[in-house]
């Protein structure tokens, strides 16, 4: 009997473990995607960005190919997020209704099991229940309106003006959105540390460039 308690106590450990390694990878790909749109920075253009002149020859002023190249890893990198963010969901939700399971016939540590083992269950419980964000901040630059509004690196985007997470497809979503509202407040919901959070930003000309002075890296598609 001893045994079978702890092949199970390791098969549980092993499962958290399992997750772990996903969310390594998940945060590996988010490096991977902001080096990509830090590549399409440098060159001033964006996901859409036009590559051609008028004369339709390609732009001398830029590398095409090696934005063309940021693009599509970008396109790819993207699938491999949504997938693996499924994958850490699914297991997330089978170990919580594992442990659901065991609670509901053994306290915890009545049998001498770890009670590190039941404390991580709560604040993954709760984020499988907040809303999904479609995008994540990832770059805020001082003195800007994103700056201003109270966006923070890191924020997990579930609210964009009139873009959610329902009718949310690509960046230049939001992009339209903030050109049509220079001036305007826009209500921006994201999740911050497990909790949602609200803020108004103002889309405005400032002294950096565009109109918000923050970077948005999709993380939904």
């Amino acid at each position: 009997m001893k045994m079978t308690e702890e092949n199970s106590a390791g098969k549980s450990e092993m499962k958290m473990d399992d997750i772990k390694n996903m969310v390594k990878q998940k945060d590996d790909i988010e490096q991977q995607i902001k080096a990509y749109y830090g590549v399409l920075e440098d060159q001033g253009v964006g996901v859409e960005g036009v590559l051609v002149d008028a004369e339709g020859f390609p732009r001398a002023d830029v590398n095409v190919y090696q934005i063309r190249t940021a693009r599509n890893s970008i396109s790819c990198l993207q699938n491999d997020h949504k997938a693996i963010m499924e994958e850490i969901e699914e297991a997330l939700h089978k170990l919580h209704a594992r442990e659901k399971a065991k609670r509901g016939t053994d306290e915890p540590g009545a049998r001498g099991e770890p009670m590190e083992l039941m404390e991580p269950m709560e604040p993954m419980e709760q984020q499988v229940t907040l809303p999904p964000p479609f995008a994540r901040v990832d770059a805020v630059t001082q003195a800007s309106p994103a700056c201003g509004a109270g966006l923070r690196v890191g924020d997990e985007v579930i609210e964009f003006g009139s873009v959610n997470t329902e009718n949310f497809q690509n960046l230049q979503n939001i992009a339209s959105v903030v050109q049509h509202s220079e001036g305007k407040p826009l209500r921006v919901t994201v999740i911050r540390d497990g909790q949602k959070a609200q803020m108004s930003l103002t889309p405005q000309r400032w002294s950096g460039r565009g109109l918000l002075g923050c970077n948005i890296v999709p993380i939904h598609q």
